[in-house]
């Protein structure tokens, strides 16, 4: 088996990092602003199916900022400025983050998009969906913007596994992901997927069978966290009726660190932790930020010797 050396490009990090990759392309941090255009999505109004995927609530990873009450360009207008004066920031992604954002018409689409655009400082979008929700002018579109644009398309996919898809009512299967990535490629936009750790269908090795898998294919960003068990969910009422284990802090630093290992170095890792509000997070509770879940996960990759890469198979 061949082994990857660590990259000299991946230096303040053991993995390659998003925010590394766009100082990469841009010369400088590139901050995202998140957006919410009011979109639902099939899984909730019953095109695919009613009550959505069991574990997911919106308020578990959403700002509080980025609300469909106000505009798209009033969310920028508002989000730009903060950014500015935080962090000195002067280029931005505008991120399509709640539900299902190519659920809608094209020329629905279009202006949503093209408007984003508009701001100045704003180098390209990230758009968060379902691969059951794109098709050929859809993409077309995306294409098109991105001949002048970043233009990332982050597939939710959650698992690989079809009995875990099936589990969570995701409305999709491991082979939908595929055609979605099929129609997507080569065209010029970025491709991202989201992926959660800890369900209790799979085993470690079916989570670390991913890694490879999904190295395998188009995917250019991913992003990674582990199971929350979040109030108001149906996954909270099947953990309040009958717990299941989730992953101990430690546990799941080694996860990632081993499926780090796994993964192509040349996928760049957008998240690889998440934070839901204390008011609504049932499980597991770790009292961790996502800042310090990265300088432990650092420690953690530098003590073992570990980088991304480390045991992917070429």
């Amino acid at each position: 088996m061949k082994t990857a050396s660590l990259p000299i490009k991946q230096a303040t990090r053991r993995y390659n990092a998003f925010g590394q990759h766009m100082k990469y392309l841009y010369g400088q941090a590139v901050y995202k602003v998140n957006v919410d255009a009011g979109f639902t999505c099939p899984n909730r109004d019953g095109t695919v199916s009613v009550g959505g995927c069991i574990y997911c609530n919106n308020d578990s990873f959403r700002p509080a900022a980025c609300t469909s009450t106000a505009s798209v360009a009033e969310q920028i207008e508002k989000g730009i400025p903060y950014l500015r004066r935080r962090y000195g920031a002067e280029k931005f992604i505008v991120y399509f983050q709640p539900f299902t954002n190519t659920y809608a018409p094209v020329e629905t689409l279009e202006r949503l998009y093209r408007k984003a655009l508009d701001h100045p400082g704003v180098v390209g979008l990230a758009i968060g969906t379902r691969p059951d929700c794109v098709d050929e002018g859809k993409i077309a579109l995306l294409a098109g913007l991105a001949k002048d644009h970043f233009i990332l398309v982050e597939y939710g996919l959650q698992s690989i596994h079809d009995r875990t898809l099936e589990f969570i009512n995701r409305g999709h299967d491991y082979d939908c992901f595929k055609r979605a990535l099929e129609m997507t490629a080569g065209k010029g936009i970025r491709i991202g997927a989201h992926l959660i750790l800890g369900f209790p269908t799979e085993t470690r090795n079916d989570m670390l069978d991913m890694a490879e898998k999904l190295s395998r294919l188009p995917v250019g960003f991913l992003k990674l966290h582990q199971l929350q068990v979040i109030k108001d969910t149906l996954l909270a009422e099947m953990y309040g009726a009958k717990p299941f284990p989730t992953f101990t802090y430690g546990e799941y630093l080694a996860m990632v660190a081993d499926f780090l290992e796994r993964l192509s170095p040349d996928v760049v890792l957008q998240r690889l932790f998440a934070a839901a509000p204390d008011d609504i997070l049932v499980a597991p509770i770790w009292n961790r930020t996502r800042s310090e879940f990265l300088n432990d996960l650092d420690s953690y990759m530098e003590s073992a010797e570990s980088y991304q890469g480390k045991r992917h198979k070429t």
